[in-house]
């Protein structure tokens, strides 16, 4: 279903029915996986209109939704709900199962130096969209090196790393051992051409520790 109309009450349980069983949505009314990294971003899975509203009461000004999905009923719902809150909502797209390709990496850059802080960021589960987007945000914004910036990309985040998600922290592992002693910064190895996006999906792929119940994990 899409261009779900909100403007009607029967639009709106079209909506909300959708969200909530198509979008699993049952599963985040009591847990939504809410972590502060900072007193200025806080990483979690995706909000329920009214969590939106409680966001905003705790100072949230601006929501990113990872998950691109703009004709899904969860988007729908997330940009009315923003727009009667006065929250800036931000879509920038990103894939769990994929390494992120250079311009991403560089728009992830740009976008934490234009924000208007505090931001809400969220994927679906709270567990590898946001988990790389928040290694991006530590590396970037606060200026934590790899190793730190890879604690986000963790268990009590949700994330799996030894499914096909795991190739989020793949990226940051090939970068360590491309420049063991710091040679080239991280932005300057992601634009380099020893950063090929396929080549790193292949090369984690060929890699004999799987886990299969990370990859039947819905995870969308």
């Amino acid at each position: 279903m899409t261009d779900f109309e909100l403007t009607t009450r029967r639009g709106k349980w079209a909506a909300y029915l959708d969200y909530l069983w198509r979008d699993h949505a049952y599963l985040r009314l009591a847990f939504q996986n809410a972590h502060w990294i900072s007193d200025e971003f806080v990483r979690s899975n995706q909000p329920w209109p009214h969590q939106l509203r409680a966001w905003k009461a705790r100072g949230i000004r601006t929501v990113i939704n990872l998950r691109g999905g703009f004709d899904a009923s969860f988007h729908a719902l997330e940009k009315d709900a923003c727009a009667r809150l006065g929250l800036k909502l931000v879509n920038f797209t990103l894939t769990s199962r994929d390494a992120p390709d250079r311009v991403q990496v560089a728009a992830a850059k740009a976008l934490f130096e234009t924000l208007d802080y505090p931001v809400l960021v969220h994927c679906k589960s709270g567990a590898d969209r946001a988990s790389l987007m928040s290694a991006l945000y530590v590396h970037f914004r606060q200026g934590g090196d790899i190793p730190t910036a890879m604690r986000q990309l963790d268990l009590r985040y949700l994330h799996l790393k030894h499914g096909r998600t795991g190739i989020l922290d793949y990226v940051f592992e090939r970068y360590l051992t491309d420049n063991p002693a710091g040679g080239s910064t991280f932005t300057e190895w992601v634009e380099s051409p020893a950063y090929d996006p396929a080549a790193i999906k292949a090369a984690y792929q060929a890699r004999p520790k799987r886990s299969l119940l990370a990859d039947l994990l819905p995870r969308e």
